[in-house]
């Protein structure tokens, strides 16, 4: 049982610097043997502690989830727009995907966003930026399918702390006053985040004591029901009707996170299973099939080595741009994109150009985008989870339903204003997002769970990890350690720091714009060699 005595202590700020991954395994002293978390560093405590009194992996992460939600506020929330997770049994009995993504209002029209001016602004912030949240609705339907725990039992560290407040971090009290001018705007978000007009400060403790009290209330009542269908979701209806925003109590009624079959990619003795459309795991196993096709693995360490993995990425990325959206929607060539006859194409196109030592001509626009929290989870039993979840970037829409302290998220920001692209705006349509929760297996048994934060950067800091554990077969340790780069399919390549200076001087003068750069943060549980071991960075 989550005690109160249990939860003293468990905020603390992540550590951890670039390239010098956290590493731990189960057995550590500072870890419980029945299991690893990683993630967030409030949450991990919390998903350990319920591996500790013998809750499974999918019990701990979402334990860990509701408290990350209020640990991060800024990274993501209750109200965020919604997440993804992969989840798979001991033994890889059963290995599945939980679709939470939001999903846009009946009144959204294809050429909402368009219309509007300036445009963008009023889709990234405001109440019409914000969809039907379904972090709750997803974190319920895992504990229904896979849980030994309860709602009520595993949301109360969250409320905990949304009560009793966590001391103002740097990130949280910068955060707060790089979203001040929009928390000025709106009733909620002014009352929760500012004090006199001014952001809150740093140093002093957070609380959410409105937000506390709705947890309380579905705890109660054993599950998150009322927050789609009652009066919860009324509540919640009426504040957008009373801040001119779209969703409805017809919306949040209709709204079911989905358990739905993921996509997978073998290569050797490995499968990858990752959640499908409308999540991002896609365009890293785009790529990793024509690396597959290429035998890039097989390829001499160097310069066209490295010029034939930026193009597989940036081949991956102008797909995604251009031709993906919410398969129900859309006809969205997902079988063609990850099929054998496909990557051998974009493989022999991509030697050409590496023989000819030129870059291919893609015409697309980069979108950077940030946000998100993910975790990943595995127990002693051999059950493992991995899960995201996301406001989007900074406090998402930057709007809160008042007396509440429901902080909603903008996940119709990754909409495309565009009304004729597959990714546009509708009703009922769930957006194009980045988050790409992952599973491998070997034998069909799961030996490791990873998922990251970060926006855009996201699928390919998995196309990176992936690479090295899978077609390489590096360990853990190895494989997070690696520098990554960043691309969304232009000329630009982002590096983090510490690679090679002589090939970054060859891959500019092949065409490429170079630029240094963070990357995405990853957090992984993998098994190897018989122990539990995890990762992040």
């Amino acid at each position: 049982m989550l005690t109160r005595r249990s939860f003293v202590s468990l905020t603390g700020a992540t550590a951890g610097a670039l390239l010098l991954p956290e590493f731990s395994r189960a057995g550590d002293d500072s870890k419980p043997p029945k299991g690893l978390i990683k993630g967030e560093p409030t949450a991990e405590k919390v998903g350990e502690r319920v591996l500790a009194e013998g809750g499974n992996a999918f019990d701990a992460i979402v334990a860990a989830a509701l408290t990350a939600a209020i640990a991060a506020p800024y990274q993501t929330g209750i109200g965020g727009y919604g997440g993804s997770a992969m989840l798979a049994t001991a033994g890889g009995k059963r290995i599945k995907a939980i679709d939470f993504n939001s999903m846009a209002p009946e009144a959204m029209t294809p050429d909402l966003f368009a219309r509007l001016q300036p445009l963008g602004t009023r889709q990234r912030y405001g109440w019409l930026a914000t969809g039907v949240p379904g972090i709750l609705a997803g974190l319920q339907l895992v504990l229904d399918k896979y849980g030994s725990r309860s709602f009520a039992e595993l949301v109360e560290p969250a409320i905990q702390l949304a009560r009793e407040g966590l001391p103002m971090t740097g990130g949280l009290a910068s955060s707060i006053q790089a979203s001040a001018a929009q928390f000025a705007k709106d009733e909620g978000s002014r009352q929760l985040y500012l004090r006199d007009g001014k952001p809150l400060p740093a140093g002093e403790r957070f609380c959410n004591p409105d937000l506390a009290d709705m947890l309380a209330t579905l705890a109660k009542r054993g599950s998150v029901e009322s927050f789609y269908r009652g009066d919860i979701a009324q509540r919640i209806a009426d504040a957008f009707q009373k801040n001119d925003g779209l969703v409805t109590a017809k919306d949040l009624a209709g709204y079911q996170a989905r358990e739905v079959q993921p996509l997978t990619l073998t290569l050797g003795d490995s499968t990858i299973h990752t959640a499908p459309l409308t999540a991002g795991g896609l365009t890293a196993l785009q790529a990793l099939s024509i690396l597959s096709a290429m035998k890039w693995n097989r390829m001499d360490a160097g310069v066209p080595r490295t010029h034939a993995r930026m193009e597989a990425m940036r081949l991956a990325w102008r797909d995604r741009l251009t031709l993906l959206g919410d398969p129900d929607f859309s006809a969205v060539p997902t079988a063609k994109l990850l099929s054998s006859e496909y990557a051998r194409e974009c493989a022999d196109q991509i030697m050409e150009a590496v023989k000819a030592e030129k870059i291919l001509a893609h015409d697309i626009t980069p979108n950077p985008q940030g946000g998100t929290i993910s975790l990943s989870a595995a127990d002693a039993q051999g059950n493992f989870a991995a899960l995201t979840l996301t406001h989007g970037e900074s406090f998402g829409a930057r709007a809160t339903v008042d007396g509440l302290g429901l902080t909603l998220g903008h996940g119709m920001s990754r909409f495309e204003m565009n009304p004729k692209h597959p990714n546009s705006p509708g009703p009922g349509k769930r957006p194009l997002h980045n988050m790409c929760p992952t599973i491998v297996t070997r034998g069909g048994v799961p030996v490791l769970a990873v998922g990251g934060r970060g926006g855009r950067k996201i699928p390919n800091a998995m196309f990176e990890v992936l690479t090295r554990f899978v077609l390489l077969s590096q360990p853990l340790s190895e494989s997070f350690a690696a520098s990554r780069v960043h691309t969304e399919g232009n000329a630009t390549l982002e590096f983090e720091k510490h690679w090679p200076e002589g090939e970054l001087k060859s891959l500019g003068e092949l065409g490429y714009t170079i630029r240094t750069g963070g990357n995405a943060t990853l957090s992984a549980v993998a098994q190897e060699n018989g122990q539990l071991h995890a990762a992040m960075r």
